[in-house]
């Protein structure tokens, strides 16, 4: 019997767990909005939901929690800044999940899990600068060459 036990195990080691929910918090603080499957979703959403919290409630200690959770500056930066003024005034519920139909290899149940009030140009921002800096480079490149 499973009395006492949360949380779901997603068919991984308790290390590969942990960095799972790491990496998938990590993709939504950036882009506010990503695709997984439904139970990943669900493990997710408490997850963020604590470290939006420490955002919120500022201080260096919780910024050490948070840097140890995540492993990332640049996010914690995000997280203690603009998502901590957004998310003042609310008292938690910071996500949604929504369900988005099934996979197509293997019938997989998809969700869609974003933060409430999001910033639909958060999604894939880092990626169109990317792919400006280098289209950029490549131009200069062909520029010195011609």
């Amino acid at each position: 019997m499973r009395h006492g036990v949360a949380g779901r195990k997603m068919g991984r080691t308790s290390p590969h767990r942990q960095a799972t929910l790491a990496n998938m918090a990590v993709s939504l603080i950036v882009h506010e909005q990503i695709k997984t499957t439904v139970s990943k979703a669900k493990e997710l959403r408490p997850y963020v939901d604590q470290l939006i919290t420490l955002g919120k409630k500022g201080g260096l200690a919780n910024r050490r929690r948070a840097l140890s959770m995540l492993q990332d500056t640049i996010v914690a930066q995000k997280l203690f800044g603009p998502l901590a003024e957004r998310y003042k005034a609310r008292n938690g519920g910071y996500t949604r999940v929504l369900r988005a139909g099934m996979r197509h290899g293997d019938a997989a149940s998809l969700a869609v899990i974003e933060l409430v009030d999001r910033d639909p140009e958060a999604k894939g921002k880092a990626d169109k600068a990317r792919v400006a800096a280098e289209r950029e480079a490549n131009e200069k490149a062909e520029a010195a060459n011609a």
